[in-house]
């Protein structure tokens, strides 16, 4: 098949695309022509949020399918619309699980859970995103799948609840600079790495079935915060992390810039029953635990050292929230 990605070389996408290809998929890639595109895709150039142009740089070109993974905004979805009704055979979103209402009422998560989350506003934007397409597919039968894919990793990444993108939490660790744990680690988690859930994603690429259908995919594995930390700690070979535990509430009172996510999402047990996607692609197993994930990640930026970015808002928040909390006089939550 001939598939479009709008965005195609970022944490998620890159491995997708990878996949897609090996399957013998057409790989097309939308960019502003900011970042490379791998040379085995079709790059396309053009600012998908001018409708004009995103016409005009699909002219003449077959599309069987689209995966949007940069769609936030209501706004976006009406130019795609325009763009693309009537041409593609399936236009897949890329949601997320930060979507389902917190607290949750009750675990695991289904894709029947109550939507509607109070603290995010990335959240309700994807929720209106969701609402939005489905209306679309109800009212003229846009084909629409839509996916909720939790925490994931992959390579450039090392999972932490400020922002996973790069080696900053690592590097922290290694250098015996303090980090902040939320409470005390103990709700579960579920980090899925990128070539798993690709292996879920190109499993509903052209199924007819998931038309209309909405998926989470995420691993069976959850794992409290305190293991993860572990678990990135013996990665990067320290014995004795320097960890800050510091009550929710107040990094949230002092801080509420973190509220959208922690009590929007990392502060919350996230246990997802994934019978749904599992059903509709049989070959769907997350194989790659965090105990193997983490370690290949941190291996893999200390031997690309041009890759090893630093995320600043990392180091930002970490000195700021330890700060605050030890000017209080205590030690620890």
């Amino acid at each position: 098949m001939k598939i479009l990605l709008i965005g195609g070389t970022g944490n998620i996408s890159s491995d997708c695309a990878e996949l897609l290809y090996r399957r013998g998929h057409e790989v097309m890639v939308l960019t502003r022509g900011t970042n490379p595109v791998p040379a085995e895709y079709k790059s396309i150039v053009a600012d998908r949020k001018d409708a004009a142009a995103f016409r005009n740089a699909l002219k003449g070109i077959e599309i069987d399918v689209v995966i949007n993974f940069l769609g936030y905004f209501v706004p976006e979805l009406e130019i795609d619309f325009a763009v693309l009704n009537g041409r593609i055979r399936q236009y897949i979103f890329i949601s997320t699980t930060m979507v389902y209402a917190k607290p949750h009422r009750s675990l695991p998560i289904t894709e029947n859970n109550p939507v509607g989350n109070q603290y995010s506003d990335y959240a309700q934007n994807k929720e209106k995103c969701e609402n939005w397409l489905m209306e679309k597919f109800h009212s003229v039968k846009f084909p629409i799948t839509i996916v909720r894919p939790s925490h994931t990793y992959s390579k450039l990444w090392i999972p932490n609840p400020v922002s996973s993108a790069g080696y900053a939490f690592a590097a922290r660790l290694e250098a015996g600079r303090p980090v902040y744990m939320h409470n005390n680690g103990e709700n579960p988690w579920t980090l899925t790495a990128t070539t798993d859930f690709a292996v879920g994603l190109a499993g509903l690429v052209g199924n007819s079935l998931a038309i209309g259908e909405t998926f989470h995919i995420t691993s069976d594995e959850a794992l409290p915060w305190h293991k993860i930390y572990d678990e990135i700690s013996a990665a990067v070979g320290v014995k004795n992390p320097n960890i800050v535990k510091i009550p929710l509430e107040f990094i949230c009172e002092n801080f509420p810039e973190l509220t959208c996510w922690l009590k929007g999402d990392k502060a919350e047990p996230a246990i997802f029953d994934n019978s749904k996607i599992k059903k509709f692609v049989p070959d769907f197993v997350c194989r790659k635990p965090v105990r193997e994930g983490i370690p290949e990640s941190v291996e893999w930026m200390r031997k690309h050292p041009d890759q090893k970015k630093v995320n600043p808002k990392v180091d930002y928040f970490c000195d700021r929230v330890v700060a605050k909390w030890l000017e209080t006089g205590q030690k620890s939550g």
